[in-house]
This record gives structure tokens, C-alpha cells and sequence, in this order.
């Protein structure tokens, strides 16, 4: 609804992980080189791990674009709360593959003599798999066991794991020591700096079809947004959907800080405490993580039904 008073196409700040949306810092940039790298190069596992909503699920759908470019097989496993039977089911469905078979091994049959044909016709068959930290013990095992498909040289399927710090944690249990060995490349997302933010409301409103010179948001708006999300794109995104939201009912061009401070407080993120205006950038690593999971215990409170 506010879109035309504001000069846009489209809402900029939707939650949804556009990939045209990506933002690339310096960390993602050689998060999404990792991923790449590791998939051409056939390198099995790969994990990639972030707080909550630091953009994995974008980086991730990012990825998946790219993939699909280059016209390579992929399956996308977004709920990790499967069995193990209903996650074959589902991987080999993505992956468009017939198979009427029960038996797991039967299935591992199928899946191998599909894969021995994607290798001999120089395609790469990758897994993703969101929200890996919710994955049983059990199941990350069976994954494991995926990576058996080989050749006398290389991997016959890429698998890429996308959690939070909880899957590093999980996969330091003794029991999943062979999962860990097997990981060959690590990324990570991160919060955004004062100049990364930014930068970042900057992209989505110029994708967004914002005019340029016209600012949106005043400086100080700015870093306002920063010292209350500390940098966490989708608690920017939050501030400032709301704030746009406001400012159109109340017809205020661009937005002052005053609101986002009101949109904090009616989203309780005054409760969190923000950067002092001395530590905009990125500050001690521990009080960063322990407000982290501050904001998301915040924000999945703030999702379920009411």
C-alpha cells in the first residue's frame, strides 16, 4: 500500500528469499564461492552455517539458481523433520527419478545407476538441504552413507548441509565423527556492519525500483535500523517494512529515526539491547551471538498464530 508513495514496483522488504535480493559482502561473496567451488569440484559434503536470519535460505535459493543455470539435477530438501524412508522419497522425486521400489536397497540401486548416468554425461547431481540442524542423528548418518556412491576418483553426489551453529555443535556427538571427517568445505553467513546494512537497504529499494536521489530513509534512520536488528537482514527487514508502513499512513518523507525506534518498541526489539552508538561495527563475539539468539527465541515468538 505504500508502494506508490515511496516510488516502488514491489515491496523491497518481503521476508521471502528472493535471490535477486541477495546482498553480497565480502562474507557472503566467498560463501557463495565456496559452495560453487565445492560442487564443481565434486568434493562431497559442504556445509554452510549462520545465525538466524542471516540469509542462508537466500544464499541458499541463490545457489539453487545458479544450478539450475548450468542445467544441473538438484533436490532441495526444506523440511528436515523426515524420516528416513520419507527423505529418499523425496530426494528421488525432486530429482525426477522413477522409482516404485520400498526397499531401501532397491532405491540406492535406482539412485546409483541414475547417477553413474548423470557422471558419464558431465552433470553433477547436488543435494541441498535447509535447516539441517533439525535433522535426527540417524538420518544425518544415512546422508553419510549417500557419499559411499563414488567412483574409483570422485563423488557421485554433492551434498551441501545449510543450518544454524546448533548443526556445527550436533555434529561434534561422537557418533556422527565419520559426518564430520567428511566435510570438506565450511562457510558461513554473518551479521551486516553500519556500512553493510546500508548498503543493503540501498540494493532492496533500488531493486525495488526506487528513483535514485531520492532517499528513503534519512542517515540516521539508518543507523538506527542497525543498532536495533545489529545487523541481522531479516530483523532489518522487519524495521523497515513496518516503518514504510507507518510513514505512509502518517505521509513522512523519508523516514526519521523516531519511527523506527516506534516499530522497535512495538516489536519489543527495545527490549534487546541495541549497539551503543560507539560500537556500530561488528563488536565482541559472544555478546553478538548471546543477542542473536536473543532476537530469534523474538522472532519465532512473534510468527506463531496468536
Amino acid at each position: 500500500m505504500y508502494k506508490k508513495f515511496f516510488g516502488l514496483r514491489e515491496n523491497p522488504f518481503n521476508v521471502n528469499p528472493d535471490p535477486r535480493y541477495l546482498f553480497l559482502t565480502q562474507h557472503t561473496e566467498e560463501a557463495l564461492a565456496s559452495l560453487t567451488y565445492g560442487i564443481r569440484n565434486r568434493r562431497g559434503f559442504i556445509l554452510l552455517t549462520g545465525e538466524v536470519g542471516t540469509g542462508k535460505t537466500t544464499l541458499v535459493n541463490k545457489l539453487l539458481d545458479w544450478l539450475h543455470r548450468q542445467h544441473l539435477p538438484t533436490a532441495f530438501i526444506f523440511n528436515p523433520r523426515l524420516n528416513v524412508q520419507d527423505f529418499f522419497e523425496f530426494m528421488m522425486a525432486d530429482f525426477g527419478i522413477p522409482c516404485d521400489a520400498r526397499q531401501k536397497s532397491q532405491v540406492l540401486m535406482r539412485l546409483n545407476h541414475w547417477l553413474l548416468d548423470r557422471y558419464k554425461g558431465g552433470e553433477t547431481a547436488v543435494v541441498i538441504i535447509d535447516e539441517a540442524q533439525d535433522l535426527s542423528a540417524r538420518l544425518l548418518e544415512e546422508i553419510r552413507l549417500l557419499t559411499n556412491l563414488e567412483t574409483s576418483t570422485e563423488k557421485l553426489l554433492q551434498i551441501v548441509l545449510s543450518g544454524q551453529p546448533e548443526l556445527e555443535e550436533k555434529l561434534r556427538q561422537p557418533e556422527l565423527r565419520q559426518l564430520r571427517q567428511r566435510i570438506t568445505l565450511r562457510s558461513k553467513t554473518h551479521a551486516l556492519t553500519l556500512e553493510e546494512t546500508s548498503g543493503y537497504i540501498l540494493q532492496r529499494l533500488a531493486v525495488a525500483g526506487a528513483a535514485a536521489g531520492e532517499p528513503v530513509f534519512t542517515t540516521a534512520a539508518v543507523e538506527t535500523i542497525h543498532r536495533y536488528s545489529r545487523g541481522i537482514p531479516r530483523v532489518i527487514n522487519l524495521l523497515c517494512e513496518h516503518a514504510l508502513i507507518n510513514c505512509f499512513v502518517d505521509q513522512v518523507r523519508p523516514v526519521p529515526p523516531e519511527v523506527i525506534e516506534t516499530v522497535a518498541r512495538e516489536f519489543e526489539l527495545n527490549e534487546i539491547e541495541p549497539f551503543p552508538p560507539s560500537q556500530l561495527f561488528r563488536g565482541d563475539d559472544q555478546q553478538l551471538r548471546q543477542t542473536l539468539q536473543g532476537m530469534a527465541t523474538l522472532m519465532d515468538r512473534l510468527r506463531r498464530p496468536q
